[in-house]
C-alpha cells in the first residue's frame, strides 16, 4: 500500500511538472544578476556591500578574510556552520530566518527552481574564482 502511494505521488509530480528538475546553471547565472549589486564571483572578485561568493558552496560561514560579517554570521562560523546546499537554499529563501540581524537586505527568492539554479551556478566556482 505504501509503495502504491509513493509511486502515485511520483507519477503525479511528473505529470504536473513539480518533480525536481535538474538545476540549470545558465538560469542560475541569470538569477545571480539579482545578487550582483552586492556580491561578485569569478576571477578577481572583490568584496562589495557583501563578500565575494567564490567557493561559497561547502565553505564555512564567514570564510572570506577581511570582510566585516554580521554577528549572526560570525556566531554561525563559531558554531562550525557550513554553507552546504540545504543551508544556502534556506538562506536564499529568506536570509532573515538564518541571520535575523544580518546585513543582507534581500527579501529572498521564493521560487525553488530559481534557488536551485542559482546554487548550481555558485557551486561551479572554486575559492580562487576559477571554474571547477
Amino acid at each position: 500500500m505504501m509503495r502504491a502511494v509513493f509511486v502515485s505521488a511520483l507519477l503525479l509530480a511528473a505529470a504536473t511538472g513539480s518533480a525536481l528538475a535538474d538545476p540549470d546553471v545558465a538560469k542560475g547565472e541569470t538569477a545571480f544578476k539579482k545578487c550582483m549589486a552586492c556580491h561578485a564571483i569569478g576571477p578577481g572578485a572583490k568584496a562589495k556591500v557583501g563578500p565575494p561568493l567564490n567557493g561559497i558552496v561547502g565553505a564555512k560561514w564567514a570564510h572570506f578574510e577581511g570582510y566585516a560579517y554580521s554577528a549572526d554570521i560570525k556566531d554561525g562560523a563559531a558554531a562550525g556552520k557550513v554553507w552546504d546546499e540545504a543551508t544556502l537554499d534556506a538562506y536564499l529563501t529568506n536570509p532573515k530566518v538564518l541571520a535575523p540581524k544580518g546585513k543582507m537586505a534581500f527579501a529572498g527568492i521564493k521560487n525553488e527552481d530559481e534557488r536551485k539554479d542559482l546554487i548550481a551556478f555558485l557551486a561551479q566556482f572554486n575559492a580562487d574564482g576559477s571554474k571547477k
